[in-house]
């Protein structure tokens, strides 16, 4: 479970009804069907239009990674697996490692290390991997750009329903009283627009593009490690080389803990 997401969206309602009724508002106000109507059902439409089908299928899985934790190998635990698989290959030669690429459950990395072992060349096994980065991340910018959309129609969309909203008060001037409900009404429209675009949908895209980030440098670990491993470079010269995707902070948690504990300071 992704808890920043659930606490995020939490914090934002309790931050806007607790805002509306420190302005002297009635939360009951926001029981307003036909704004909720215009904001949800208009972003929708613009959404569907700006999209094809094809793409807009795939928001059951997005909602899915925005609300729960991704699934990716940590880092520090690949790196020690390129290490060991190094020393294999050394070892033994790469055919050593077939038994081992059948239990792989990654399927990106499954694939690379069956093209090494079968004898790819360095820069065909290179290109094909980095092709399927592209794709990847190709993929993942679609769905965030969904939301990031629908966080730019939602706040006009807003303005429009205030309109929609005016011309239907503007048919109530006899009546005052009625008048100032149906102005405040109005408004709730502009409220919803704003709310919705800002702290639910462009937030959503930021959140995709980060998690596609992180999955992304975990692949160019897998491809930097696996054509390390083809070329017989040595466990410590891969370690070497792949501890530049991790903070020096998490590159040895035991090492930084002594040293925290001893009052040294750590940076990166």
């Amino acid at each position: 479970m992704e808890k920043s997401s659930y606490i995020g969206i939490l914090v934002g309602v309790l931050a806007i009804g607790i805002g509306f009724v420190l302005k002297g508002a009635k939360l009951v106000a926001l029981v307003n069907p036909a704004a909720y109507l215009i904001i949800i059902g208009g972003t929708a439409a613009a959404v569907m239009i700006a999209f094809p089908m094809s793409e807009l299928k795939k928001l059951p899985a997005l909602f899915g990674i925005l609300f729960k934790e991704q699934n990716l190998p940590s880092k520090r635990d690949l790196i020690d697996q390129f290490m060991n698989w190094a020393s294999i290959a050394r070892r033994e030669g790469l055919l050593a490692l077939e038994n081992t690429s059948d239990e792989i459950a990654d399927p990106f990395l499954r694939n690379g290390m069956k093209m090494i072992i079968d004898g790819g060349e360095p820069e065909f096994v290179r290109d094909v991997l980095n092709e399927e980065i592209a794709a990847i991340e190709e993929r993942h910018h679609a769905g965030a750009t969904i939301f990031s959309q629908a966080g730019m129609y939602a706040p006009t969309l807003g303005v429009l329903g205030a309109v929609v909203g005016l011309i239907a008060a503007l048919g109530n001037l006899s009546d005052i009283e009625q008048l100032g409900h149906s102005i405040s009404a109005a408004f709730i429209a502009t409220l919803l627009g704003i709310f919705t675009g800002y702290v639910l949908w462009h937030p959503f895209s930021n959140k995709l593009k980060r998690k596609s980030k992180q999955e992304v440098e975990v692949k160019k670990i897998m491809v930097e490690g696996l054509l390390s491993i083809q070329a017989g470079v040595s466990p410590t010269a891969i370690e070497q080389k792949l501890l530049v995707y991790i903070p020096t902070k998490e590159r040895y948690p035991e090492k930084v803990e002594k040293q925290q504990e001893e009052g040294v300071e750590v940076n990166g």
